[in-house]
């Protein structure tokens, strides 16, 4: 057998940096010599653009084009080897259709193709023949290929851990990835960015990175399952898979907020993909209603209803966040198509064209949003004209039925459209606009959905794989906006429990309404936080189908005082712990932000940092927020404080409460003065 023992593999190991370095030392003097031909071939235009015609000039640019392109190649390949070097595989797999072809198959991050030795030493982890590394154990194994299925014995393998060039251990790994390297992974400090986790993806992680045919794939993943790093490597598989027709810029991340993007900014390029485009749902409502319209953010509605939570607030927020409003708002629409077009005869160029025509011809267009039919409608009663009175129509006679056709729809304004649905359904007092006619934040999207059947819109045609993430803070009419939006494949994901506004919560089975293709994935097994975390959090908000990881850790402790003072010296005290600790992030979640610089205020400690909804960067250290912009971050160590019972009481608080417990890898503090809230008693 190739290299069986630990010293063999160190061998092989020291031998595949030697011919890693030569290849990058290979496309070193291959980057040198595009830049002096570059150089060069600029220098000769330069000097010789006078002399040439524009056929010569097209072809030098294509030419100098061409030549850029392939340094650029050859200068992305090798940053790629680069970071082969310090760690060039993580598995092994010894594979053979027949017993006799036996060899060994190593994954790492990228491939390395070795050109002296015409021969494939390291796989990329998203190629076919790797993912039997993560999907089999010993014995009957098969992958699958462009080519068709290929099935054979694995007979070894193994699972390294490779730093800065050495080899910090080797295990024999029968089943998919060994226990104790996930631990090791699962034990080490949070990272101020997501990192990637091919080397510990699970079998039931993999079928969803790997899973090229769903048009929309929803993700319902309980806190800590790591589906946000799960949906960003099946991006990187499906980059590497389609990577003829699918770039990284024709991929769009739908993020909850700038700190979280800032935060997995990093996993794509890690992976050796280019950072993809991403964006807020507040982005795209300001760009569909070209900012002719000022609106509460998400961000502003959850603070109200923590601050003001007024019942008839509420009220709107629910009515407004079911399926149930969404039909309402098409059965209006479509009786607004067939009732708001009130069409009367029109006497030009001595022609009487009748009301019924027109009536028809509108009617004849019912493909097109019902605004955008206007043209359509004006060009087919000009030809009418025309064949009547056999002559061509005036500019002003023009110019009267573009007049009269548009004032034959009895609402034709968009926010007419939507005052009118309320009155429609009996209920005016369920649309109220805020402070110097600012829209409520439920009503930003059934507007938009109103726009879009009624005047049309460009879609996101550009946009190939649209990533949404925390799904159950979007309602059915966003998702509604979205399907038109984006015709394209979508990975949807999220957790129910996570919602940091349980009156406007989709599930899984809500958004299928609105998808009924969609398949669904249940991810039950949290990876994040240590046993006794998750039992805390267990007893805040019980999922009988989480199944946490075996790793233990401290009980989370719960700290009660009779004075505020006392209380904020002992999260000093924390701080101070924290900073002795070795552990790398501690984040301090408040309720509001209010509290949040009340808190900073009195601590007195400047080198802790605020993260606001106006914050676009996540970094290490002590941070204090809200547990609304904590939402899909880690930290080794939270500290929840306030978790007393006059601030978390209502139902709302629970779920507020359950995502900062569950924001914790090592350590959980909580502290209050006065009685503790009962969701934790």
């Amino acid at each position: 057998m190739i290299n069986s023992t630990e010293h063999e593999e160190r061998e092989y190991l020291a031998l595949m940096r030697e011919k890693l370095t030569l290849a990058i030392r290979r496309i070193g003097d291959q980057v040198r010599e595009h830049v002096n031909e570059l150089r060069q071939k600029k220098e000769y235009l330069y000097d010789q653009q006078s002399g040439m015609d524009e056929a010569d000039h097209v072809a030098a640019g294509q030419s100098i084009d061409r030549m850029a392109t392939t340094g650029e190649s050859a200068v992305a390949r090798r940053r790629k080897l680069l970071k082969l070097v310090d760690s060039p595989y993580f598995g092994r797999v010894d594979f053979s259709i027949k017993p006799e072809e036996r060899q060994p198959v190593y994954i790492g991050l990228y491939s390395f193709f070795d050109e002296q030795d015409k021969a494939n030493l390291i796989y990329d982890w998203r190629a076919p023949i790797a993912s039997m590394f993560y999907d089999f154990e010993l014995g009957e194994a098969w992958y699958q290929s462009p080519k068709g299925k290929t099935t054979g014995t694995i007979h070894l393998k193994r699972q390294y851990k490779i730093r800065d060039g050495r080899m910090e251990y080797m295990l024999e790994s029968a089943l998919s990835i060994q226990d104790d390297i996930l631990q090791r992974e699962l034990s080490k400090s949070a990272d101020d960015k997501m990192k990637n986790i091919v080397a510990t993806i699970q079998r039931d992680q993999n079928v969803v990175i790997r899973n090229d045919t769903a048009q929309v794939m929803i993700i319902q993943g309980v806190a800590g399952s790591g589906k946000t790093s799960i949906a960003l490597h099946r991006i990187a598989f499906l980059l590497y898979r389609h990577r003829e027709t699918l770039k990284a810029s024709d991929v769009l991340i739908l993020s909850p907020n700038k700190v979280f993007a800032d935060y997995i900014a990093h996993v794509l390029p890690e992976l050796g993909e280019e950072h993809v485009p991403e964006t807020g749902m507040e982005d795209l409502a300001r760009d569909i209603l070209e900012n002719k319209f000022r609106f509460q953010t998400f961000f502003q509605q959850v603070s109200a209803l923590m601050h003001h939570p007024k019942e008839d607030f509420i009220e709107r927020i629910r009515f407004k966040s079911s399926f149930e409003f969404l039909s309402q708002l098409n059965r209006y629409l479509i009786h607004l198509e067939n009732t708001n077009f009130a069409a009367t005869e029109i006497r030009v160029a001595g022609v009487v064209v009748p009301g019924p025509f027109i009536q028809e011809r509108f009617r004849a267009y019912t493909r097109m949003p019902a605004f955008k039919r206007i043209p359509d409608v004006v060009h087919e009663i000009q030809q009418y004209v025309r064949n009547q009175s056999g002559r061509k129509l005036k500019g002003h006679e023009k110019g009267r039925l573009w007049e009269a056709v548009p004032r034959m729809f009895r609402l034709n304004n968009v926010m007419d459209v939507y005052r009118q649905f309320y009155s429609w359904l009996g209920k005016p007092e369920m649309v109220q606009f805020m402070h110097q006619g600012e829209l409520e934040y439920a009503d930003v999207f059934p507007l938009i959905y109103c726009k879009i059947r009624l005047e049309g819109v460009v879609p996101y045609d550009h946009v190939k794989h649209l990533l949404i993430d925390e799904m159950q803070d979007y309602t059915p009419v966003q998702y509604a906006v979205l399907s038109r939006l984006f015709t394209c494949k979508k990975t949807i994901l999220g957790d129910i429990r996570q919602t940091v506004n349980p009156y406007s919560a989709s599930t899984a089975e809500v958004i299928e309404e609105v998808f009924p293709l969609a398949e669904i994935i249940r991810l039950n097994r949290s990876y994040r936080s240590t046993i006794e975390i998750t039992k805390f959090t267990q007893r805040i908000s019980p999922n009988p189908d989480l199944i946490p990881v075996e790793r233990h850790g401290e009980e989370p402790a719960i700290f009660s005082y009779k004075h505020p003072g006392e209380e904020i010296r002992q999260i000093q005290y924390l701080i101070e712990q924290f900073r002795n600790s070795g552990n790398q992030s501690m984040g301090i979640l408040c309720k509001t932000m209010k509290q949040v610089h009340q808190l900073h205020l009195h601590l007195e400690l400047p080198e802790v940092c605020v993260i606001s909804d106006t914050s676009n960067r996540f970094n290490n250290g002590v941070i204090i927020t809200t547990v609304h912009l904590a939402k899909g971050l880690e930290f080794d160590e939270v500290i929840v404080p306030q978790a007393s019972a006059a601030n978390y009481q209502t139902e709302f608080d629970r779920s507020i409460l359950y995502i900062a417990c569950t924001r914790a890898l090592h350590r959980l503090s909580l502290t209050c003065t006065g009685a503790v809230t009962r969701f934790i008693e």
